[in-house]
């Protein structure tokens, strides 16, 4: 695609945006009572927004002007926030993590597919050569404990064996090998008899030649006829639409050219970078040389000016504000000095007006205050009861001025910009020029500012014979240092540095040969395979909770895990998610889940299971230690993730008598405080795995993670995609002899972990040979399945009602009833209605 397309793709998404936000601002300010009503317009906002996060995404992956780049960047943060935002608000609203969009989706016209978040390509890109850095450190180091681990092995583990013995070992294995050679060769001299006695037997039968002609010509005939139906059926099939064409799966030479396109675009993207950098600077210092004393003087003039006008107003010099403030771009935030001297005048009323007014407030704020402590007593199900009648209200965004901002510069600035002139979509050197003078400004002012409060100084002296007086600005300032000075003291004592003295890579290397940072596995999300849950909706109008997807259990890691973590604004401004827990049976792909989340946003992962932390920094001082080491190198080298597996052992209710020497809650007490430590800047996300839930306390549990998602068992349509594709990724080829739906419906109840062991089984290299006389079928792979145990629907139920504990599953149910309960009463009050009518 050329750079014409993208522009085009980037305008009607621009479009598609500020239409979008003309209808949020609209029907925020309508009032809703009604649920579903709210979570319709919340569901449509939210998918029209993945819209055009998609093609957002798509263009400022590949569009090449760099100042263009900057824009899109900027909106593309902003419409990943607010998916984040409207999320946030359709799990308040419904209280369940998991949400479905059939009827939505039928009415915009747009397929399952479409509603993937996608993950933005940039989380990488631009942080490649520091990932690959890093990875290089790692392995180093891993490198160097393998040697040293397999110099102690061999030390350690293998023995010398004597002489005779040895001699021993080898005259049983040649033994064994004549003995194999023996019994074969025996094998072929028995087969040559039989053929021999057969041969006597048949001699006479074989005499006529035409006979045997005959029999061949039919059999032959018959195959040759045999072939020539299954290709015309195979043909037809394709012709319809039922069966993919011979060369689907293989790659065309279209998408091997565009691959090379985009490779060819990235590096054009980077050459723009750079020459946009060095351009920042050269066009800099010519402003500088050129406009600078012009800049300097005009500014020294307007300053000028606002003294003798406010002398002649109000008798006296105005105060010169401090560097602190702002200096005098306060004043003269694009203003003459004329509004100047009119706010000055103003500002005096309105601080009287202001007073008068906070006065009537507070007395105001105490009688409320009365009213709504006796309106907070009452049941949890009246609450739920008048939380529904009450008007419904969106909490503010902070993401849609980030998105208006971006929009209005488009308009200004991209919308309908003649670049007639720039074919290559390099940078625009009148937009650079414009951004350096008002640095420029802002630096000289500075310069003037120190000129003007000296000559301010020396005309109050001349003119007014007024002394300053710098004593007690001098206190002031004292007393806030003395205060500052005690708050730091303070901080001090809270974040202690244990290392301080240590560099962070000396605290990387310590904590890779002690195993608690360890190499992720480069494993994608998009590997999670499944299938979208289609009947969703209907479900729960019928009042029966489906389990989720593993495609919906996908979209929720990407929302909670890999896009707060890939961007630091939408991190910083975004619901803030700092715990996440993954609960499921064995199998499930948990671990592939947290190994996903470091693959797709380049994060360290840090292993604080409590079978990998045993034994290692023993004591209270050695567990501080530990954490202090793992959050202060999470915090330097961020995004990073912290893994802890078998999660429930940490919150034991009862410690097993096995397990009491590792002491596996030694984090417990500890993991409350750290996550009230993480601030929105901290890139860090704390993930718990677990496939017993039951076995922990519930309540510390909760308090931990933020977020509970289950991961269920694949469903049959997951299952049948699981099948196909795990086949295909390890060599086998699908033929008419393989039912895979069979294999789907037969395999309920397994795991995706068990289907990937029995496919890699099945499919050794001998295997793989023989697919073109001897193709695969599904009894092949149910044999291998037959010593496996199933998740069995008892199990899944526990998970569920493990869940309809949390505080989310019990608002859930809560909510559920008191719907229900509000139906069955307007149900009663119809029937009366009817009967009364009835009687008269």
């Amino acid at each position: 695609m050329s750079n014409q397309m993208y522009n085009k793709m980037w305008h009607q998404a621009q479009e598609a945006l500020n239409s979008l936000l003309d209808k949020e601002s609209e029907k925020m300010t309508e009032p809703q009572r009604n649920k579903i009503i709210v979570f319709q317009m919340l569901a449509t906002f939210y998918i029209k927004y993945v819209q055009i996060f998609r093609n957002m995404e798509n263009v400022y992956d590949q569009i090449v002007h760099p100042q263009k780049r900057m824009l899109i960047r900027k909106i593309l943060d902003g419409v990943m926030g607010r998916i984040l935002e409207l999320k946030n608000e359709m799990v308040e609203l419904e209280m369940t993590e998991f949400h479905y969009f059939d009827d939505i989706l039928q009415d915009l016209k747009l397929a399952p597919q479409q509603l993937d978040v996608p993950i933005p390509r940039y989380f990488l890109k631009e942080r490649l050569e520091v990932i690959k850095g890093r990875e290089k450190i790692l392995a180093r180091i891993l490198n160097e404990l393998g040697a040293d681990a397999e110099e102690l092995w061999v030390k350690f583990t293998v023995k010398s064996l004597p002489l005779e013995e040895a001699i021993k070992l080898i005259q049983i294995a040649e033994r064994a090998r004549q003995g194999r050679l023996r019994a074969l060769f025996m094998k072929q001299i028995f087969l040559q008899e039989c053929r021999a006695k057969e041969i006597k037997l048949l001699g006479q039968k074989l005499a006529d030649t035409s006979l045997a002609a005959l029999q061949i010509q039919k059999v032959w005939r018959g195959f040759h006829q045999s072939k020539k139906t299954v290709k015309e059926r195979e043909e037809e099939m394709i012709f319809l639409g039922m069966k993919p064409p011979p060369l689907f799966n293989e790659v065309s030479a279209a998408i091997i050219r565009s691959e090379h396109v985009t490779r060819l675009r990235n590096e054009v993207q980077l050459k723009h970078e750079q020459s946009y950098k060095e351009a920042l600077v050269s066009i800099k210092e010519e402003l500088k040389l050129m406009e600078g004393p012009d800049i300097k003087e005009h500014l020294q003039d307007q300053i000028r000016q606002w003294f003798i006008e406010c002398r002649n107003l109000t008798g006296t010099f105005p105060e010169y504000p401090n560097e602190e403030e702002g200096g005098s771009a306060i004043i003269f935030s694009n203003k003459t000095p004329e509004q100047v001297i009119e706010d000055i005048l103003t500002s005096q009323d309105e601080e009287e007006k202001l007073k008068k007014k906070k006065k009537k407030e507070e007395k105001e704020k105490k009688s409320k205050k009365g009213k709504k402590a006796k309106e907070k007593k009452g049941s949890p199900k009246e609450k739920m009861a008048k939380e529904e009648d009450e008007e419904w209200k969106m909490s503010p965004s902070l993401f849609l001025q980030l998105m208006e901002e971006g929009n209005s510069l488009y308009k200004d600035t991209w919308m309908n910009k003649d670049e007639s002139w720039n074919f290559p979509q390099s940078y625009d050197p009148e937009m650079i020029k414009e951004e350096k003078r008002k640095e420029l400004e802002s630096e000289i002012r500075v310069q003037v500012d120190e000129l003007m409060r000296h000559e301010l100084k020396n005309l109050k002296l001349a003119v007014n014979k007024e002394m300053e007086h710098p004593f007690q600005g001098k206190k002031g300032k004292k007393q806030g240092k003395g205060k500052k000075g005690r708050k730091r003291g303070r901080r001090g004592k809270k974040d202690k540095d244990l290392t301080a003295d240590r560099t962070i890579e000396s605290l990387y290397q310590e904590l890779v040969e002690e195993g608690l940072l360890i190499q992720a596995l480069k494993v994608h999300l998009s590997d999670y395979v499944g299938e979208y849950s289609y009947l969703g909706t209907t479900l729960r109008q019928v009042a029966v909770e489906p389990m989720p997807s593993l495609l919906d259990v996908r979209q929720l890691i990407t929302l909670y895990g890999i896009l707060p973590l890939g961007s630091a604004e939408v991190h910083e401004k975004a619901p803030l998610v700092k715990s996440l827990l993954l609960a499921g049976p064995p199998g499930v792909g948990k671990k592939m889940l947290v190994h996903a989340i470091c693959t797709e946003t380049g994060a360290n992962l840090f292993n604080l299971s409590a079978s990998n932390i045993a034994g290692k920094y023993p004591g209270k001082s050695g567990l501080q230690m530990m954490l202090h080491l793992v959050f202060k190198v999470a915090r330097q080298l961020q995004p990073s993730v912290v893994w802890i597996q078998d999660t429930e052992k940490t919150f034991y209710r009862k410690v097993p008598q096995a397990e009491r020497p590792n002491e596996p809650k030694r984090l417990k007490k500890q993991l409350p405080k750290l996550l009230k430590l993480l601030k929105p800047d901290d890139r860090i996300l704390i993930v718990g795995t677990t496939h017993r839930p039951f076995d922990a306390e519930l309540q510390s549990f909760c308090r931990v993670y933020q977020k509970i998602i289950l991961v269920p068992r694949p469903d049959y349509a997951s299952r049948y995609v699981l099948w196909k594709q795990i086949i295909l990724r390890n060599g086998g080829v699908l033929t008419n002899a393989l039912n895979i739906s069979c294999l789907s419906k037969v395999t309920d109840g397994f795991t995706q972990g068990q289907i990937v062991k029995v496919i890699k089984e099945v499919l050794t290299d001998r295997r793989i040979r023989q697919q073109s006389y001897k193709p695969l079928t599904a009894v092949e792979f149910i044999t291998m399945m037959t010593s496996m145990n199933p998740v069995y629907k008892e199990e899944e139920e526990s998970f569920k009602n493990w869940y309809a504990k949390t505080p989310l599953g019990r608002k859930r149910l809560l909510s559920l009833t008191v719907g229900g309960n509000k139906e069955k009463e307007k149900e009663k009050g119809k029937k009366k209605g009817k009967k009364e009518k009835r009687k008269k």
